[in-house]
Formats: structure tokens, sequence, C-alpha cells
């Protein structure tokens, strides 16, 4: 394949700094693995920080120059000075400049040194793919599910809020929705979490990017449905992660709040599913 470009856009609100440091030296290794194999030209990283401090903005920039200094990689900072969204501080990247191809990356996510080999690779194989997702597994080594079926209320009420005891009497139903079936997660047609999410420009383009009325859940849920409609999506075990991220439950009534709000919008946008 001829060496292609690729866009990263990372978005911050008051970071772990570890792991955001973490997070930039795997980048930095797998950007540096997919240059040497010949697959990438150039690499822009952008970092949107959300967080209004301005000690934690300087740390983050320092970071990122830190990082990359030296690497060929170009690094970009974009303080908003105010928290608008997950979802629109990626398409401030997203829709800003011209590239092969975009991947959206968590703070709290490690990236395998071979990540970028490996999706570059596939993408770079099966044209017909738009986005993929990676295989990703906790800090402890166990298996996180990044495809999912489509909800329902009962799937997200379980899985999100539900005591231990009462989630392991619907496993099966849970393994379901998390397509932990490896026939599941060989067909297209899932939804994808941009814990990371790799995808093609085009699919970019065709479909606006993330949905800037989501604010902090959903608009991973709400964009596959979108990207289902003109493309396809894959699974790529041979893409390895590790992330570091919990769920809304763990993270207090905040995030309980917004990913209530998130659900009631995809929901009303793309049909409610109860059961």
């Amino acid at each position: 394949m001829a060496p292609v470009t690729l866009t990263v856009s990372i978005v911050t609100y008051q970071p772990d700094l570890a792991l955001l440091e973490r997070c930039l030296g795997t980048l930095a290794v797998a950007l540096d693995a997919a240059r040497r194999e010949g697959l990438l030209r150039a690499a822009n990283v952008v970092l949107v920080d959300n967080t209004v401090s301005r000690a934690t903005a300087k740390a983050v920039v320092s970071l990122g120059q830190m990082r990359f200094k030296d690497s060929g990689v170009t690094m970009n900072y974009l303080h908003r000075h105010t928290n608008i969204g997950y979802g629109s501080a990626h398409n401030l990247v997203m829709h800003g400049g011209n590239t092969h191809y975009h991947l959206v990356l968590n703070p709290d996510v490690e990236l395998a040194p071979d990540a970028l080999v490996a999706g570059l690779s596939f993408l770079d194989a099966h044209p017909e793919i738009g986005v993929l997702a990676p295989a990703a597994s906790g800090p402890h080594g166990e298996r996180e599910s990044l495809c999912k079926r489509y909800p329902s209320v009962l799937d997200l009420a379980l899985r999100g809020f539900a005591p231990a005891a009462l989630r392991r009497l619907f496993r099966k139903r849970l393994d379901r929705y998390e397509m932990r079936d490896a026939a599941a997660l060989a067909s297209a047609g899932g939804l994808v979490s941009p814990v990371p999410m790799m995808s093609g420009c085009n699919a970019v383009d065709a479909t606006g990017g993330f949905d800037p009325g989501y604010f902090l859940y959903f608009e991973d849920f709400d964009w596959s449905v979108r990207l289902n409609r003109v493309t396809q999506s894959a699974y790529v075990p041979s893409v390895r992660i590790v992330h570091h991220g919990g769920g809304a439950s763990r993270k207090g009534w905040r995030h309980v709040v917004e990913f209530a709000k998130g659900a009631i919008r995809f929901f009303n946008k793309h049909g409610w599913k109860w059961a």
C-alpha cells in the first residue's frame, strides 16, 4: 500500500495525567511502527482540552510537546476554555483537515505497539470497511466488548446499574448484547464504541461525524447507526488496546444524569426498544 496520512484526535477534560502520558507514549510507539513499516507518511495528533483550569491545560500541552518532540509527528493543541462535550470536541478535528484516516482515541487507552500497523493494513486490504473496532482488555486483562447490538432499555439498565448478582442471572442476554460470540463479531452491522475507533475520511464526510446534540454518552452509538447506513464496520482482533475507563454508574450522579439524557436522545432519534 502507498503510505497514508492519519489524524488522531484526543479529547480531555480534567484528565488523569499519568494515564494521558501512557496513552501518548503508546501512541508514539504505534505511530513510529507504522511509519517504519512504510504504511504511514504523516501523522497529526490533536489534543482538544475541554478543561477550564489553566494549570491542567499547561500540563496537557507539556505532555504532548514532550512526547512528540523531534518525532516527525505534528502535534496541535486546542483549548476550549469550556466543556463543549465529547463529540463536538472531536468534530473540531474531524472537520478541520484533509487526511486518509482518522483515529478517535480516548486519553485512558493504551495502544499495542503494532495496533496501527494492523489497523492501517486491514483498512487498506478491505476498502469496503469504513470503520473498525479493536480488541480491548481492561487494566487487569479482563476482556471488554466495544461492539454492541442495538440496545434496549433493559440491556442498558442491567449492564450499567444492576448489581452483580442480577447481572449474572441475565448473563446470556448481556453476552448477546455485547456480541461476545465470535460469529457475531465477525459480522458487520454492530454498534462501535470509539475507545478508539479508526475510520476513513469518506465515512466521516458522509455522516458529518458526531451529533453535537449529545454531550458525553451515546454519541458513539448514534454515529455507529449512521455509519452503518453508508459503510460497513468490522471488529479487528489484531488491533489491540488496553482501556482504563469505567461505567457511568461508577463515576457519580452527574454521569448518570448525562447517561440518561444521552439515552433518551438516542432512542427518540433511532427508535425505542424496551426489552
